[in-house]
């Protein structure tokens, strides 16, 4: 399996696997490396659909309805639609891991979106940030 997209932003890289085209809308997969130190995912939820996550290489911290789970190589972790979460890279080391997402309803798109937010210079504009966020499903939270 080749990756087709790498999208590069804010200490993240994302290398597409599998889209929606590849699998019937059934799942979608990619690659995430986090930079160390990195805090990248904002605190929200999917409307639609549910996210799997398997890690890699080095320790990834999520959280999940307020509960902190650290992801080791090996490690695995569902998150079902409508469970706030977060995560983020708290170590010295990059981080990665793999990410199923079922049904395939986020895409690469998804996420050139957000590179171009956060790629444009200066601070990122969080309204489009969020404009972007629920315009492929994704909820943010706030507080």
């Amino acid at each position: 399996m080749k990756n087709k997209d790498v999208i590069k932003f804010a200490g993240m890289e994302v290398y597409f696997s599998l889209d929606a085209n590849d699998t019937g809308n059934q799942i979608t997969m990619f690659k995430c490396v986090i930079s160390a130190g990195a805090k990248i995912a904002a605190a929200h939820y999917h409307k639609d659909f549910d996210e799997t996550v398997y890690s890699l290489k080095g320790t990834a911290t999520y959280t999940v309805d307020g509960k902190t789970i650290e992801l080791n190589p090996g490690d695995s972790l569902f998150i079902p639609r409508g469970a706030v979460h977060a995560f983020a890279n708290k170590s010295n080391e990059a981080i990665e891991f793999l990410c199923f997402i079922n049904p395939g309803l986020m895409g690469p798109d998804y996420f050139y979106d957000i590179a171009a937010i956060l790629n444009a210079g200066g601070p990122p504009d969080m309204v489009k940030l969020k404009e972007a966020m629920l315009s492929h499903g994704l909820v943010p939270v706030v507080g």
